[in-house]
């Protein structure tokens, strides 16, 4: 009988996933737990809100993107990052994987940002004018906490769609299947609708485009570089 060693894979499920996909699904993991333990803290202190709020802070810039505002919330968002970030992060190398990641979410949400400083701006000249529920306006938007890594992840997606276009993906509702990259543009469609029409409140929209405009801008970048493929960052 031939006894074999090395590498047996034993390590369980997590052992396959790339490390920085599992060390970011573990994190938002630990966040959420933390989250459900003390909500008020954590929220307060680590989800992002507007520059110009008392619960502002410089970290929540980063540190939204590992907030999330219930289970069915993570468990979409970490179950994408799981399907399309492995994938993602074995092509181009755990190193730039992680820059592009925490770059997408930054971009959500600068987008996310600046999209509520405009709400500002016609607030502040609604309520100079003395309408109504202007003043209200303005404080809601102020107390308002932003959460969730969906920003990184649609640029993470967006990636996926770029380096393979033609890949078929399938809808759970409704059941359509489509190339990778029609599907990226029919869901950035109706990301930019819904979130210029608010038909969909409490979601923030303009963060997902963000990441994903931000996710193609780095990719075409390091296409035309030919520093798209970092061999040595391989997992």
């Amino acid at each position: 009988m031939a006894y074999y060693y090395g590498n047996s894979n034993s390590g369980g499920f997590l052992s396959n996933v790339p490390t920085v996909t599992k060390n970011l699904i573990i994190i938002n993991v630990i966040v959420f737990i933390a989250t459900l333990i003390n909500e008020n803290f954590m929220i307060s202190a680590f989800a992002l809100f507007y520059p110009t709020s008392p619960y502002f802070h410089w970290w929540q810039i980063v540190t939204h993107m590992f907030m999330h505002g219930g289970f069915w919330h993570i468990f979409f968002n970490m179950y994408t990052l799981f399907i399309f970030g492995c994938v993602v992060e074995r092509i181009i190398g755990s190193k730039k994987f992680l820059l592009f990641y925490f770059i997408c979410g930054l971009g959500a949400a600068g987008l996310h940002l600046g999209v509520e400083y405009l709400q500002m701006q016609s607030f502040m000249e609604h309520a100079a004018l003395g309408q109504a529920g202007a003043v209200q306006s303005i404080q809601a938007l102020k107390m308002t906490p932003t959460v969730g890594a969906s920003g990184a992840i649609y640029g993470v997606l967006l990636a996926y769609a770029m380096l393979f276009p033609e890949s078929r993906m399938t809808l759970l509702f409704p059941p359509v299947t489509l190339s990778a990259k029609w599907m990226v543009v029919v869901f950035a469609a109706i990301e930019l609708v819904t979130g210029v029409s608010g038909m969909a409140s409490g979601v923030a929209h303009f963060a997902h485009l963000g990441g994903m405009l931000i996710g193609w801008l780095l990719i075409t970048f390091w296409k035309k570089k030919g520093t798209l493929f970092d061999r040595d960052s391989y997992c």
